[in-house]
């Protein structure tokens, strides 16, 4: 049986798009007890896709075929790659629909040290452009480009031939201010230490319609570290503590084809904003009425962060909460656990090999409405000849919800560029051409 690129990957397109209608139309609309309540953190850049081949499935890849990237969605992956020594680099235009000048760049690399070990390193630097900055008066002071790094080294090592874990460590810069005086504060860098945990299974030994595949799974914990602030007056933020887990199904259609199937769940393990006295969610002031403090250490929010949603308050006929005897307010039942499910995001990815030379992906991905509302679909192309490969991907946003009536996306157009080499493919080249 023959098998068409071409018609493959446009198949792959039409699947995304359907599943992707039908996720629409199973939104819930919002009832009138209900309001925004999105988790914030400090340093967000540490979750945006930072390569284009996962950015072109949806922002999922815990468990993705191996790469140079994988030490941002899984550095229990660099256990199980092929080439001996690979490095990808990648620039992400962010925001360009709001301001031109916002970018994200990504260096990543492995080197295997055995059949069982793998190392790595990135550096991620994100710049939000030149921002001026005025006192108090309006008057113009300096004129500033605030910017944030990351740099990570990783370790990966095989438990078994199916079975791999890895660690990775990172460091944190947050420049946001350039050490200006903020309401007769002095502000500083906010700088952090964090670490990822995470497992990865892969089994290449399955048969399923009578093809071969491959099945993997992954799962961890990233930015497990200390919190961040900007001032010594300022209270601390959290980091952006993120639980990822999901499988992988690759299908191998024949000696030239592949087609792969992925899907990512993410849980943010920081604590949801309580609901106030004063009638607003996340107000920061008042006596907490539903919820639980936010104001807490990091191994608590972590655990907490399963269960200290405050939920849909009742209220009477006037739109005021109604009370119990201790103070708190009353919450309809399970809305608790049903906020706690609208904090998972969901990504959903396919990604289609011929030859191990072009590639054609396709993604979506997806939280609630009142959690962020961030939906939207992925594509992308790659190509790769000899030891050079070259990947592009691009971003459609979608509105659902409360939203139906907005036309414009900060996320609109964004394009991720993506460039790497593997180098035991030129190794191989080398010894071929010099035979």
């Amino acid at each position: 049986m023959k098998f068409d690129p071409f018609k493959i990957t446009a198949l792959l397109i039409v699947i995304i798009i359907v599943m992707s209608l039908r996720t629409f139309a199973q939104v819930s609309s919002v009832s009138g007890g209900e309001s925004v309540n999105t988790i914030t953190t400090a340093v967000p850049f540490l979750l945006i896709a930072p390569d284009s081949r996962a950015g072109a499935m949806g922002d999922a890849g815990v468990a993705t075929s191996p790469d140079a990237n994988s030490i941002h969605w899984n550095p229990a992956k660099l256990a199980f790659v092929e080439d001996e020594f690979s490095v990808s680099y990648t620039y992400t235009p962010w925001l360009r629909s709001l301001v031109p000048d916002i970018s994200l760049s990504y260096l990543s690399g492995y080197y295997k040290i055995d059949e069982m070990s793998t190392i790595a390193a990135s550096l991620r630097y994100f710049s939000l452009g030149d921002i001026q900055f005025t006192d108090e008066y309006g008057t113009n002071t300096i004129q500033y480009r605030p910017n944030e790094f990351a740099v990570d080294l990783a370790y990966s090592r095989k438990l078994s031939d199916r079975f791999s874990g890895g660690l990775a460590l990172r460091f944190v810069n947050s420049n946001l201010t350039g050490g200006q005086t903020t309401q007769g504060a002095e502000t500083k860098p906010g700088r952090a230490i964090a670490a990822d945990v995470y497992v990865y299974y892969q089994n290449d030994d399955i048969e399923l319609f009578d093809k071969d595949a491959t099945f993997a799974f992954g799962a961890g914990i990233s930015n497990i570290g200390n919190k961040m602030t900007y001032s010594d007056l300022q209270e601390e933020d959290f980091l952006p503590i993120n639980l990822r887990l999901g499988p992988r199904l690759t299908f191998h259609l024949d000696d030239y084809n592949d087609i792969s199937l992925t899907f990512d769940v993410n849980k943010l393990m920081v604590p949801t904003p309580p609901i106030y006295e004063d009638n607003t969610a996340a107000s920061n002031y008042g006596e907490i009425v539903a919820g639980e403090d936010p104001n807490r250490s990091v191994a608590s929010g972590m655990f907490t962060s399963f269960y200290d949603a405050p939920g849909t308050p009742v209220t009477d006929e006037n739109g005021d909460y109604i009370y119990n005897d201790d103070g708190t307010i009353q919450v309809e039942d399970g809305s608790v656990l049903r906020e706690e499910l609208r904090e998972l995001s969901l990504a959903v990815g396919v990604e289609y090999w011929y030859n191990k030379l072009f590639a054609a992906r396709a993604g979506y991905y997806t939280e609630h409405e009142l959690k962020g509302n961030r939906k939207y679909l992925t594509f992308g192309l790659g190509l790769k000849y000899n030891f050079l490969g070259i990947d592009f991907s691009y971003l459609v946003p979608f509105y659902v919800g409360n939203q139906r009536s907005i036309t414009n996306s900060p996320l609109q157009n964004t394009m991720r560029f993506s460039l790497y080499v593997q180098f035991e493919d030129l190794k191989n080249i080398r010894n071929r051409d010099e035979e």
